[in-house]
C-alpha cells in the first residue's frame, strides 16, 4: 500500500542516472525550446533512478516529481565550457555560416563526451523542507 512517506523526496539517498542522459540533457536544453532535466518521480525510497525528461510546462506541482538540473551533476567548469555558436556566426557570410555550424557541431559532441567523465558525487534535491543531498550512482 502507498503511504504518504512515498511522496516524500527526503526518502531518496541514491539517484541512479546515465551520464549520457545528463550530457544530452544540458545540451538539449542550450540547443532547443523547452528545457530537459532529469526527472526523479514518486513512490520515493532510497534508491531512484533519475530518467531524461523533455518538457515546455513544468509539472511537478501535479505530478509530485523531482527536478534535477543537468548542470548540477556535471562538474562545473565543463558547463562552464559548453561551446557556443552565437558567438561564431556574428558578422559570418553563408559560407562561413555552414562551416562554423559543423565545427560547433563538433565541439558539443566532444563536450558531451568530457560531460560523460564529469559527474559529480552527489547533488542537492530541492524539497519543501529545503535542499536534500543525494549520493549519485552512474549507469553504464
Amino acid at each position: 500500500m502507498v503511504g504518504d512517506d512515498d511522496d516524500d523526496p527526503t526518502a531518496v539517498r541514491s539517484l541512479a542516472l546515465s551520464p549520457e542522459d545528463a550530457a544530452n540533457a544540458y545540451a538539449y536544453t542550450r540547443e532547443n525550446p523547452g528545457e530537459a532535466v532529469l526527472r526523479v518521480t514518486p513512490p520515493f525510497h532510497g534508491r531512484m533512478r533519475a530518467r531524461l525528461h523533455v518538457y515546455r510546462r513544468d509539472d511537478t506541482e501535479l505530478t509530485g516529481a523531482v527536478h534535477v538540473s543537468p548542470a548540477a551533476v556535471i562538474e562545473a567548469d565543463v558547463v562552464e565550457g559548453y561551446p557556443t555558436l552565437e558567438t561564431e556566426l556574428e558578422g559570418a557570410d553563408v559560407a562561413e555560416t555552414e562551416r562554423f555550424r559543423k565545427r560547433h557541431a563538433e565541439a558539443v559532441d566532444a563536450w558531451r563526451t568530457r560531460a560523460r567523465n564529469a559527474i559529480v558525487e552527489t547533488v542537492a534535491l530541492e524539497t519543501d523542507e529545503g535542499p536534500h543531498l543525494v549520493e549519485i550512482k552512474q549507469l553504464g
